[in-house]
């Protein structure tokens, strides 16, 4: 079946730039890649809260999206979106455990890191709903996205620099006005003799689950680029990259990830896509094994030797202590943010530690903002005629899943730069269905150029 689209007409593409105006995709863009560029672990001086520049960027955009909801001139969207009411629920619920927390008494040291905390989902719901409601069309969401792409193939040449020769890069983008939260905070760590690197993020634990979430946004954009005959090898090499960076991070919390995209990913899939990821998978297996003696054998001892693994007796020893906290403040927990090291035993399990923190309705708006974010891409999918906008309906929502499973291996929100990536790709699935059903209520007419494509 080949249907032809006009790619200039068609209302699910936008309205064309104008004048290069900022718009809501500039914003989104300029956080996405201060997040992934700028270390996780910089702070700027001079402020009463610790806020790296991606804060301030998204405490910007939370501003920004509030403006353009006063007025009709901003070209903001508005009315009803599943992503947008998901993003409302969870903030509500936020604010519950927030004002229930802060009600009562409290210790000085905790109502600081609440008043943080607080501050910090303002900023990332804030930048999910400019992605959400002012990146207008797919033009616009492409743009935010390969941004996302471009700076983590960035990070994953860092990470290798790191990883292969010890050489640190972010020892110098320790501008004047910024300074690390910690002395001595390292990059670089060890696992079975082996370097464990974080690149620009806080661990390489969320090193390793953000280059999982990337790569099917590389792989989307180089399959886009060959179907549409443009040029297709910067977003393969790309891919590779964040390949790499995600093996280099030498954590089990990745490959799981990675696991979960593919089984999304192979379930929408034609055979045929199928087939050449599954050889493209092992000709890179094989490379890096020949590259890199060792590494592959490590990952596979992760999960070989679990029963005797230190890091999964450490996450299971301290559920007494969790089902103990969660007992006493069961539907709005103790307050955001309260809970944390050294003062309290970590919990290396997100749900576990939103059942502290915010109870089981703010676990629950947590857990249901990214199922309703996937549900957004996959009714996108769905809806759509257009087999490159299926397909990019299909990889957000294989990126989306990956915060619903490695909440359950790490402390996800405790980290700003998979946090920051979450809640944008949380965002865009709200543009994509808004672009998809735009295109549906204004069928465009062939007035322009043609593209075909076979589906």
């Amino acid at each position: 079946m080949t249907e032809t689209r006009d790619r200039t007409a068609d209302p699910a593409l936008g309205p064309p730039d104008r004048d290069g105006r900022a718009d809501g995709a500039t914003v989104a863009a300029v956080f996405a890649f201060v997040l992934l560029v700028v270390p996780a672990r910089l702070v700027l001086k001079y402020l009463p809260l610790s806020l790296t520049p991606a804060n301030v960027v998204s405490l910007v955009a939370a501003l920004l999206w509030l403006c353009a909801q006063l007025t009709l001139a901003l070209g903001a969207a508005k009315g009803r979106n599943p992503v947008r009411t998901a993003l409302f629920a969870y903030f509500t619920a936020m604010l519950a455990t927030y004002g229930f927390a802060t009600a009562g008494p409290m210790e000085s040291d905790e109502l600081n890191l609440a008043d943080h905390s607080f501050v910090l989902v303002v900023a990332i719901v804030g930048l999910a709903l400019t992605v959400c409601d002012g990146v207008r069309g797919l033009r616009r969401l492409d743009f935010v996205l390969k941004t996302l792409v471009v700076a983590g193939a960035v990070i994953a040449v860092i990470g290798a620099l790191q990883f292969l020769f010890s050489v640190d890069l972010t020892r110098f983008m320790e501008l004047p006005i910024l300074r690390y939260t910690t002395e001595g905070d390292a990059f670089v760590l060890e696992r079975a003799d082996l370097r464990r690197v974080a690149a620009t993020t806080g661990h390489p634990i969320e090193f390793g689950v953000t280059c999982a979430m990337l790569l099917p946004l590389a792989v989307h954009y180089g399959v886009r680029a060959r179907a549409l005959r443009e040029p297709a090898l910067r977003w393969w090499v790309c891919a590779l990259l964040i390949g790499c960076g995600l093996m280099f991070s030498v954590s089990r919390s990745a490959m799981l990830s990675l696991a979960v995209v593919g089984v999304v990913l192979f379930a929408g899939w034609p055979v045929r896509r199928r087939l050449q990821a599954l050889v493209a998978a092992a000709g890179f297996l094989v490379a890096v094994r020949i590259a890199v003696p060792g590494l592959l054998g490590t990952f596979v001892g992760l999960f070989t030797d679990l029963g005797n693994d230190e890091s999964i007796q450490y996450r299971t020893h301290d559920y007494a202590v969790a089902a103990q906290q969660i007992s006493r403040h069961f539907w709005l927990g103790r307050g955001l943010g309260t809970w944390y090291a050294p003062k309290h035993q970590i919990f290396d399990n997100q749900y576990i530690l939103s059942m502290v923190e915010t109870g089981l309705i703010g676990t629950a708006a947590f857990a249901g903002l990214f199922l309703v974010a996937c549900y957004a891409a996959l009714r996108s999918r769905f809806l759509s005629a257009d087999a490159v906008t299926r397909d990019l309906g299909l990889t957000v929502a294989a990126c989306l899943v990956v915060p619903l499973a490695g909440s359950f291996t790490f402390d996800l929100l405790s980290f700003h730069t998979v946090t920051g990536i979450s809640f944008l790709l949380v965002g865009a699935a709200g543009a994509l269905l808004r672009a998809v059903r735009a295109d549906q209520l204004a069928p465009s007419q062939a007035s322009g150029p043609t593209i075909e494509v076979t589906r």
